[in-house]
């Protein structure tokens, strides 16, 4: 299910020349989340970091996620994940994430918001990296990836890279996404992204759809790891 995304270019464009299309219903839907500041970032091509090679002796113990809503604070599992939590803590530190967007949010069935491409597009990753493994995978069985959880995204077995998910509400999905940590402050924002929903391009007009780009746009503005 979280196969790098291809979100459609024109899609960046974000909802200051188009208008969202919902049925009559739901003509008074939010399209914005209350304190969010706006955000200018673009995709951009990703900036080269060195990938480490072996766990950290000391990993972080916390990654703040500033985001133009607020921060999103995720307490990191170095002891299950220490490769995962080293590879995220060098991008953060090294200023990979900043300025980037968020640009996939799903709504129905699972309930994630993706980020870490600064190319925006679905298919960004770390320069020159290859693909690290899989660690602390979940059951496959029940709710798997509770809400506050936060996992990599990946394209097959041991592709890990820079992106990864947000999950803001109870969700069961395949046991194939390392958990590498879990969020302590701003999991009530992530689900007001996630309620006023995501969106996908019909020509030039942006409709509602249940897997798509945040109608909220959602910068990350800078992250760290200490």
């Amino acid at each position: 299910m979280f196969k790098n995304a291809k979100v459609a270019a024109i899609a960046l464009i974000l909802l200051a020349a188009t208008s969202v299309t919902a049925p009559a219903h739901a003509a008074e839907r939010a399209i914005s989340v209350p304190g969010c500041a706006k955000s200018t970032a673009k995709g951009h091509a990703p900036a080269k970091v060195k990938q480490p090679t072996v766990a950290a002796k000391s990993p972080a113990k916390t990654l703040t996620i500033t985001t133009n809503c607020g921060p999103i604070v995720i307490s990191l599992l170095g002891a299950k994940a220490p490769i995962t939590v080293t590879s995220i803590a060098s991008l953060a530190n090294a200023g990979y994430y900043n300025k980037s967007l968020c640009h996939r949010l799903t709504t129905e069935g699972i309930f994630v918001l993706q980020c870490g491409d600064p190319t925006a597009s679905g298919s960004g990753s770390p320069t020159g990296w290859k693909g690290y493994a899989n660690e602390n995978l979940p059951k496959a069985a029940g709710i798997n990836y509770p809400a506050g959880t936060v996992a990599m995204a990946n394209s097959g077995p041991n592709t890990n890279g820079s992106q990864f998910f947000l999950v803001y509400q109870d969700t069961t999905l395949g046991p194939d996404y390392t958990i590498w940590g879990k969020i302590t402050k701003g999991l009530d924002l992530v689900q007001k992204i996630g309620a006023v929903g995501a969106y996908q391009m019909s020509g030039t007009q942006a409709m509602y759809a249940a897997d798509g780009f945040p109608i909220q746009m959602v910068e990350i503005v800078k992250a760290s790891a200490k």
